[in-house]
């Protein structure tokens, strides 16, 4: 045996195996379970707030004067929208003390695509 030829395969495995792991998770969307984990449950608490968007809506029609804070809210900046609604109180959920901004961020867009 060449001991030689048997470290430079070893090596050359090992160089190998460092680029395709530096590839993968670099340009092929290869991810850590941890990283994993925080993208599923970021995507799960979206997908709540946007499904607890609608009872925001709810809480909104229920206001007698949503026809004059729709028009407010339609005149404020995009990133200020979900703000206005947490004022209003609408998107403070039954069994809440406060209001959640991401689902008021979700009330806010399903109400500005209102006409």
């Amino acid at each position: 045996m060449d001991l030689e030829k048997i470290k430079f395969g070893l090596l050359s495995a090992v160089g190998g195996a460092i680029v395709l792991a530096v590839i993968g998770f670099n340009y092929g969307g290869w991810v850590t379970t941890g990283t994993a984990e925080a993208m599923a449950k970021e995507t799960a608490a979206n997908a709540v707030a946007e499904r607890l968007g609608s009872i925001c809506v709810a809480q909104f029609n229920r206001d007698s004067e949503n026809g004059q804070k729709l028009k407010e809210m339609k005149e404020k900046d995009s990133w200020d929208k979900g703000r206005y609604v947490e004022k209003q109180n609408w998107a403070i959920m039954p069994g809440e003390d406060k209001p959640d901004s991401k689902v008021a961020d979700a009330c806010a867009k399903q109400l500005a695509a209102k006409a």
